[in-house]
């Protein structure tokens, strides 16, 4: 089979490939701004009722090593800073590690948390390990950084 022949199949995976490229960063967009707005709710969650939330960390959450005041300000912060940096893709990296360890504090602290409240902490946990460990896409400040400061394209 020569080349002349092959070029129309060629061009149609060539088109499907790129095609599938745009999509999967349109996905990976779509999983920043779903875990975002998961912590984010809770930090406004949190804000809404600083009482309760008191109450939370003095009484129900067993928050390792920090005193509970300071752990309610520090999960409070991370949960209406870092999300934002999900969302704009700025040191996404850094916003999801920090997310992560949020989460998994969060399952650690509550000790009654039931199978379905697990079952969101690990889904949040795997999204959060993606955007870390595969970065944060083409759709995002990052990536625009880099190539405008790399002269990449």
């Amino acid at each position: 089979m020569n080349v002349a022949t092959a070029s129309p199949v060629w061009d149609s995976v060539e088109k499907t490939r790129t095609g599938l490229g745009w999509l999967g960063q349109v996905f990976d967009l779509g999983i920043r701004l779903w875990v975002a707005q998961v912590f984010f709710k809770s930090g406004l969650t949190k804000i809404d009722s600083w009482d309760s939330t008191l109450f939370l960390f003095n009484d129900v959450y067993a928050v390792p090593v920090l005193p509970p005041a300071l752990a309610a300000w520090l999960a409070t912060a991370a949960e209406l800073a870092l999300p934002v940096l999900l969302v704009i893709g700025l040191a996404t990296r850094l916003g999801a590690l920090g997310l992560f360890i949020l989460n998994y504090v969060a399952v650690v602290a509550f000790p009654d948390m039931g199978a379905v409240g697990i079952k969101d902490h690990v889904l949040w946990g795997v999204m959060l390990a993606m955007i870390f460990f595969h970065g944060p896409g083409r759709l995002s400040l990052d990536e625009w950084l880099r190539r405008r400061f790399s002269g990449a394209n």
